[in-house]
């Protein structure tokens, strides 16, 4: 399995199996998975912090990389998890948003920079 062969929603079937066979679904309301989120996601910038880290030598790192890895997959599981538990389509609510932010930050005045000219 891999990005490129791996519907999103075999990833999701996935994740709802996981917490079905754990009888966990008692514990992931939306609350708690977007505390889950949070924590998970300063996990991962706790990797970054006080360092100033080029994409290459990241990538050459392996302890790095699998840490990295680990903690995207973390967040992403719960992510999938809040997605499957408010009955979200990740595809339609993504488009959406990318609609909305090509419209907030049209390339004739966001190109190369982050600011407004």
């Amino acid at each position: 399995m891999n990005d490129f062969s791996t519907p999103l929603s075999e990833l999701k079937k996935e994740m709802e199996t996981f917490v079905k066979e754990r009888n966990w679904f008692d514990y992931h309301h939306p609350k708690e998975l977007a505390i889950a989120l949070s924590i998970e996601s300063n996990e991962l910038l706790e990797l970054f912090l006080f360092k100033n880290r080029k994409v290459e030598d990241i990538k050459q790192n392996t302890e790095l990389m699998h840490s990295i890895s680990e903690e995207l997959a973390d967040i992403f599981a719960y992510l999938l998890s809040m997605i499957n538990t408010l009955k979200l389509d990740l595809t339609t609510i993504f488009l959406k948003k990318m609609d909305k932010n090509r419209s907030k930050y049209p390339t004739t005045e966001f190109n190369g920079n982050y600011t407004k000219k």
